[in-house]
C-alpha cells in the first residue's frame, strides 16, 4: 500500500517538474538564467484561477477533450511500474491498453482541434496524426522486444530488470530499443528536433497549434496532461536504460526520482545541441525509430 501511495503521489505531483528541468537545462546551455524550476506549477495554478473562454463554433468535444486526455494518460501511468515496484493496475495484455490509452488521448486532442473549425488547427491535427502513424509502430516494436526478453505480457513483469537475461543476448536489442524509445519520447511530447514547444510560427507548429483556442482551466489540463505523458514515457525508457535496483524502497524511490530528473536533463541537452528538423525530414527520424525498435525485436527472434 505504501508503494502504491508513493506511485500515485509521484504520478500526480512530479510531472510538472520535468518541463522545468528541461527549460532550466536549455537556459544554462544558452548562458541565461531561465525561468524558475517550479515555473510549470505556477503556470498551472494561474490557469486554474482564470476564466474560461469558449468559441461559439465548438461543441462538447472541445470541453471534454482535455479531461479525457488527462484521464487517459493518468490511467496509462497506473499501468506502468515506477522503478522496481509493481504498477497499481496490472494484468496480462495491459501493454496493449497502455499504448491505446496514449492513442485515445491523441485522438481527443486532435478532435478538439478540428472541433474549432479552424483550418490552422486542422493543419496541426493532420501533422500530429501523420507522425503518430510512425511513432506508434516503434512503441509496439519496443514493447514486443521487452515482452520477448521477459517472456511476459504484462508491463510490470516485462519492465522489471530487462538485463536479467544473458547480456550477450539482450544488450544489443535493448540499446536499439532505448534509442527508438527516446526518439518516440521526443516526438510524442513535441520536443526538438520533431517540434518546438515554444514556437508560434505557422510553418513549424504541430502540437501548440492544436491548443491555441484553449484557455483558463482547459489549457491548464492540457499542459498538465502533457507533463504526465512526458513523465510516463520517461519512466518507460528508464526501465530499459537504468533498470538497476537495490531492493530497499527508501533507496529505490529517491533513485528513481533522480533518474527521472537526469533523463529530463538529457532531453534538455538534446534540445540545446540540435536544431529543429524541417517538417519533411521528421518522418525520416520516426522511420529510424521504427527500424531501431524493429531490429531490436528481430535480434531476439530465433
Amino acid at each position: 500500500m505504501l508503494n502504491t501511495a508513493i506511485h500515485l503521489l509521484l504520478l500526480l505531483l512530479l510531472p510538472p517538474l520535468l518541463p522545468g528541468v528541461i527549460n532550466k537545462t536549455k537556459a544554462l546551455f544558452a548562458g541565461r538564467q531561465g525561468p524558475p524550476l517550479l515555473q510549470s506549477y505556477y503556470d498551472l495554478a494561474k490557469l486554474m484561477r482564470k476564466d474560461l473562454v469558449l468559441s461559439s463554433t465548438t461543441t462538447w468535444i472541445f470541453v471534454a477533450a482535455p479531461v479525457v486526455t488527462l484521464v487517459a494518460v493518468l490511467l496509462a501511468g497506473l499501468l506502468l511500474p515506477l522503478g522496481p515496484f509493481g504498477a497499481p493496475i496490472a494484468f496480462t495484455g495491459d501493454l496493449i491498453l497502455f499504448a491505446y490509452l496514449l492513442g485515445l488521448g491523441r485522438f481527443f486532442t486532435t478532435a478538439a482541434a478540428l472541433d474549432t473549425g479552424s483550418a490552422f488547427e486542422g493543419m496541426g491535427a493532420a501533422r500530429e496524426v501523420t507522425f503518430a502513424c510512425l511513432a506508434e509502430p516503434a512503441l509496439f516494436f519496443a514493447l514486443l522486444a521487452l515482452a520477448k526478453i521477459s517472456g511476459a505480457l504484462d508491463l510490470s513483469a516485462m519492465l522489471h530488470d530487462p538485463l536479467a537475461g544473458p547480456l550477450h543476448t539482450v544488450m544489443a536489442p535493448l540499446v536499439l530499443v532505448a534509442i527508438g524509445l527516446f526518439i518516440v519520447l521526443l516526438a510524442e511530447n513535441c520536443r526538438i528536433p520533431v517540434d518546438d514547444p515554444n514556437t508560434h510560427l505557422e510553418l513549424t507548429m504541430i502540437h501548440e497549434v492544436m491548443v491555441l483556442d484553449h484557455s483558463g482551466p482547459l489549457l491548464g489540463l492540457v499542459l498538465y496532461g502533457a507533463a504526465i505523458k512526458l513523465f510516463v514515457l520517461s519512466a518507460l525508457i528508464l526501465h530499459v536504460i537504468a533498470p538497476f535496483q537495490t531492493g530497499h524502497p527508501w533507496v529505490d524511490w529517491p533513485m528513481f526520482v533522480g533518474e527521472m530528473l537526469g533523463l529530463a536533463v538529457g532531453v534538455g541537452v538534446t534540445e540545446s545541441i540540435m536544431a529543429r528538423l524541417q517538417m519533411r525530414h521528421v518522418p525520416y527520424l520516426l522511420i529510424a525509430a521504427v527500424l531501431f525498435c524493429g531490429f531490436g525485436f528481430v535480434l531476439l527472434v530465433r
